[in-house]
């Protein structure tokens, strides 16, 4: 009887351990700013559309990026996950061409060069009705900015209703 009360007890305590060091599910993702693994700072990693309507047509968002070093940062690429998605960068007020999948079309270069403490943004734009009636319910999909020190990854997710 003795083991068994120290067995329960030790599965309590190893319970409340793993109950206490869950994650914050307070924090919602596209409020938290990180630093991706190319030196820049991203005012959000994830982006939540909600729900969403193909009728309605295309939605976007901005991310703002910030070089945090004292460094120029040069770009490589600007790309996204699925040909729903394109993007477009942002530097001095001046709009970049769009950018998509690689595979569907030419995905051009984006030399450019962030200077230390310059902000630039990355418009996403995801059209809903890009995969037909066969793209309803939850979808997530990524644009990547590449650079010279890595790849900066920008999140999101819509739930797409007809």
């Amino acid at each position: 009887m003795k083991n068994l009360i120290l067995v329960i007890v030790f599965a309590v305590i190893i319970g409340g351990m793993i109950w206490l060091g869950r994650p914050n599910r307070n924090i919602s993702p596209e409020n938290q700013v990180a630093v991706s693994t190319s030196g820049l700072i991203i005012d959000k990693t994830f982006h939540d559309f909600g729900t969403i309507s193909m009728q309605k047509g295309k939605v976007s968002t901005t991310y703002v990026l910030t070089n945090n070093s004292s460094d120029p940062i040069k770009t490589a690429k600007l790309y996204t996950s699925c040909m729903c998605t394109t993007a477009q960068f942002v530097q001095n007020g001046k709009v970049s061409e769009l950018f998509g999948m690689p595979g569907h079309g030419p995905v051009p270069t984006l030399v450019r060069s962030i200077a230390s403490g310059e902000k630039v943004d990355v418009i996403v734009i995801f059209d809903p009705a890009a995969h037909g009636p066969a793209g309803i319910g939850i979808i997530e999909r990524a644009v990547r900015l590449e650079t010279v020190k890595g790849i900066t990854e920008l999140n999101f997710r819509a739930n797409v209703i007809p």
